[in-house]
């Protein structure tokens, strides 16, 4: 899927509109079939194993190293990645990009390693941190560290995964990279069909599921990264400009993204002083709401992004100006009604989606109750991540920053 050059005049405008309409569609029926796949694993573990006890130290397991991924991996690589490949594929020989490229692969191989490391073994004080709650009941305490202790290594796979997609999107390739979130969610289907009950402690299933569906999430893309002449090769040239580049980027997106991300930690803690179970239905809400986030605001976010990166590169600022408002334009007009309809069916959607086996209606209501308020934020989800796309293209990091602690201030106030 190819964008074209953004211009000047109206002709080139529409043109730049239409490219990235098309690579929304191409985004979008990606990230659907994973969204897709994904509810259906939530109808699986909810089937197998209800809102309880069980789920919420394993949510709470995978939420740590899922909360490393957000950071370092998918969330500020992919915006650190982009830019410098795009400019190294437009201004380099090709040689020079595929050194470059080999740097930065064992730059990111040796760092993600390093983070599993420690963050392995400070899984203990990790979970005593994220779900306070757990130190009354020392045996959940025990199997969420051992789960996170497992699904530590998932961070490795997905930065692999992210490097991947990086090269893809700045080669304007989307579908198979937005496609990749699919192993995930495949390989805990197939673990707790097929070893979930072969297992002492049958939530052990869900670990290795996570763990295979990472490195089929990188699997996935390798064919097509070899296809657009891209190596992965790690080399130790730990020296190379890019690297300094990229964390130079990386840095403030970071910092950035965990004023966000801090969200989710307080939302945690909270729920963890919560009656069992709290923990389940937030995140059963939302994965509800990720739904139509992902399968359009986050798709329109990712098609404009190497749009936005060439204009501001070039000083376009009229052209970025014109596809930051197309890009929102065309946001909300999904968004909205999609915020309203999730609001007034949010009680149906979720008896629908999870009321089955050991999930009743009690989970029921609880989950309903959470989506309706993640609903009415969808709107601005969305946004959100769009204009701070246009803030990192310009380079302007601290933006977000300050938006992001905002947020985090509410959210605890509230």
């Amino acid at each position: 899927m190819t964008l074209p050059d953004p211009g000047e005049n109206g002709g080139a405008a529409a043109s730049v509109e239409a490219g990235v309409v098309r690579a929304v569609g191409s985004i979008g029926l990606a990230t659907l079939t994973s969204r897709i796949l994904g509810f259906v694993r939530d109808v699986v573990v909810a089937r197998a194993f209800g809102a309880g006890p069980l789920t919420d130290a394993f949510f709470v397991a995978f939420r740590i190293p899922n909360l490393f991924r957000r950071l370092l991996a998918e969330g500020a690589l992919s915006t650190a990645f982009i830019p410098v490949f795009t400019d190294y594929l437009a201004t380099r020989p090709r040689d020079e990009f595929n050194r470059m490229l080999r740097a930065v692969a064992g730059g990111l191989l040796l760092t993600l390693c390093a983070v599993s490391a420690v963050g392995a073994l400070l899984a203990p004080w990790l979970v005593a941190v994220m779900a306070p709650g757990f130190s009354a009941v020392p045996e959940q305490l025990r199997l969420a560290t051992t789960l996170t202790r497992l699904m530590f290594p998932y961070l490795i796979f997905v930065g692999l995964a992210a490097l991947a997609m990086g090269v893809l999107n700045a080669h304007r390739r989307f579908f198979t990279s937005a496609l990749g979130p699919a192993a995930l969610n495949v390989g805990m289907i197939a673990a707790v069909l097929l070893l979930a009950s072969r297992l002492p402690v049958p939530v052990l299933a869900l670990a290795v599921g996570v763990l295979v569906g990472g490195l089929g999430q990188f699997a996935i893309q390798l064919p097509e990264v070899r296809a657009a002449g891209a190596p992965l090769r790690p080399s130790a040239e730990f020296s190379h400009p890019a690297l300094r580049r990229i964390a130079r980027l990386l840095g403030p997106t970071v910092f950035g993204l965990a004023a966000v991300q801090l969200n989710v930690f307080v939302n945690t803690l909270l729920a963890s002083l919560l009656p069992s179970g709290s923990i389940s239905f937030l995140y059963y809400a939302d994965r509800v709401v990720e739904f139509p986030l992902g399968v359009f605001g986050i798709a329109v976010a990712s098609a404009s992004l190497p749009v936005m990166a060439e204009q501001a590169a070039r000083r376009d600022l009229r052209g970025l100006g014109e596809t930051v408002n197309f890009a929102l334009r065309l946001s909300c007009f999904v968004a909205v009604p999609a915020s309203a309809g999730l609001w007034l069916l949010r009680e149906p959607i979720t008896r629908v989606l999870f009321e089955r086996g050991r999930f009743g209606a009690e989970e029921t209501q609880a989950t309903a109750w959470a989506l309706g308020f993640y609903a009415l934020g969808l709107t601005a989800f969305a946004a959100v991540r769009i204009a701070a796309q246009a803030f990192y293209a310009l380079g302007d990091t601290r933006t977000p920053v300050k938006a992001g602690i905002a947020a985090v201030g509410l959210n605890v106030a509230v």
